[in-house]
């Protein structure tokens, strides 16, 4: 394999790390925010937004890298690859995904808050409901991409 085959191996590597990274850290802010519903009435809001702290580090970390190995990409598609100029498309709407995916996140916490403090109200429950079937469609679609990134990267030289 050519230098630059093996440097866009670890490009595609390393986005297909970050993706495992930001999984990573939504599962810490879904445990830490069940966590915190679970510490209702007083909710334990310090150690909550603690975490929201981090993961929000985490996700820009995640997003900062992103963009780096974007460029690259960006940088090796300059020689004439539609190829490679398709692989950052991809990761262009990884990234706007993955910020729908995260708003739609925080929007679901405050409805999960809500339905909880408003128990037997179906109309809280109705909001977790819409929520997490907007956030699995936008799973779906990062999903989706992932798997057209990856066999778009298998067809790059």
């Amino acid at each position: 394999m050519s230098q630059t085959g093996c440097s866009l191996q670890n490009l595609v590597q390393e986005f297909f790390t970050l993706q495992a990274h930001r999984l990573v850290t939504y599962k810490r802010l879904e445990e830490s925010h069940d966590a915190y519903l679970g510490s209702a009435p007083d909710y334990d809001f310090p150690r909550y937004r603690q975490a929201v702290h981090d993961a929000t580090q985490a996700f820009a970390e995640s997003s900062r890298r992103a963009l780096v190995v974007q460029e690259e990409l960006r940088v090796a598609a300059g020689v004439g690859s539609p190829e490679r100029a398709e692989l950052v498309a991809h990761i262009s709407r990884v990234q706007d995904a993955e910020k729908e995916k995260l708003q739609l996140t925080a929007q679901l916490q405050l409805a999960k808050q809500s339905a909880l403090e408003h128990l037997g109200e179906e109309a809280y429950e109705d909001q977790v409901h819409l929520y997490r079937q907007r956030l699995m469609k936008v799973m779906e679609k990062i999903g989706e991409i992932l798997e057209d990134f990856k066999y778009d990267s298998e067809d790059v030289e």
